[in-house]
């Protein structure tokens, strides 16, 4: 009997200090309680220095941290932590979590907070595998001094990624953000080209469909007497604001807010990147596509 009591013992203690060690794992609430306690920086930044943890290190997450009472070298040992990989190293990947800064597969996502819980939804790309040319009656008829305009066309009427806010949060994750996961010989979403890797989010273009009876599209050049222009026009081109949440990592935002309609991020199409007249920018292009229902 005691020694059944005796081993109970030893397993409800065994289950005590597991259930400790992962409390253990620091965040920034946690940070900011120890501070609040009146513990002093060494202590803190000594604490942080020996425990596993999943910061949030925006420059949102930084500024909320300072005005909480956390001093400016803890925050620091906190960033050196982060750069180190005691977040990302300890972190296994997900395709869906709403943190930014837990590793996930190369790609876009569109954090969908809506949802209980919030979730991220990773948006596959469409392939604007044909073009169409607009406008060839009024180009005739005004002897070229009306623009013809050339679209890529994309399937379905509808995209499957859907969100009910106007002004939605995107994340872009590049391979850079991978690279300590042991993936260097997994094949790259971003390649573009022989020797070249999309690296930024200014490397693309934000546009609205036009939707039609079976398709979606979007205009991608355009031609008249004054010559020949291949790519997003500037009047079609949505802006948006990011920033670099972690390496490889960027939040993006629309600057205003979005209609319901058909949206899309498109490689920035530029001259004379493919052959013919307009370049690579209409077959084969990637589009990550999304709708907007508020």
């Amino acid at each position: 009997m005691n020694r059944g009591i005796f081993v109970a013992g030893l397993c409800l203690t065994a289950c005590v200090a597991t259930v400790a060690a992962r409390a253990e794992t620091l965040n920034n609430d946690s940070v900011v309680a120890l501070v609040s306690a009146g513990l002093g920086d060494e202590a803190v930044i000594a604490k942080i220095k020996a425990s596993p943890a999943q910061y949030r290190l925006s420059t949102d997450d930084l500024i909320a941290l300072k005005k909480s009472g956390v001093s400016g070298p803890v925050i620091a040992a906190m960033i050196e932590a982060g750069s180190q990989g005691i977040t990302s190293a300890k972190a296994a990947m997900s395709a869906d979590s709403p943190d930014p800064l837990v590793p996930h597969p190369s790609g876009i996502y569109m954090l969908v907070d809506a949802a209980q819980p919030a979730r991220m939804a990773r948006i596959d790309p469409t392939i604007s595998n044909q073009s169409k040319t607009g406008g060839i009656l009024g180009y005739a008829f005004t002897g070229g001094i009306a623009s013809l305009s050339i679209k890529a066309v994309i399937p379905n009427v509808s995209a499957r990624i859907v969100s009910g806010k106007a002004r939605p949060i995107f994340y872009f994750y590049f391979d850079e953000a991978n690279r300590s996961l042991s993936q260097a010989g997994a094949p790259s979403l971003w390649l573009a080209g022989p020797a070249t890797a999309i690296t930024s989010p200014n490397e693309f273009s934000l546009i609205q469909f036009d939707v039609k009876k079976d398709r979606r599209e979007t205009r991608v050049g355009s031609m008249n007497l004054g010559g020949a222009k291949s790519g997003v026009m500037d009047k079609d081109r949505i802006a948006f604001d990011y920033e670099q949440v972690a390496p490889g990592v960027f939040k993006v935002m629309p600057r205003v807010d979005l209609g319901t309609g058909e949206y899309g991020f498109l490689y920035s199409v530029s001259a004379g990147s493919g052959p013919g007249m307009w370049g690579g920018g209409t077959g084969g292009a990637r589009i990550f596509d999304f709708a907007i229902r508020p």
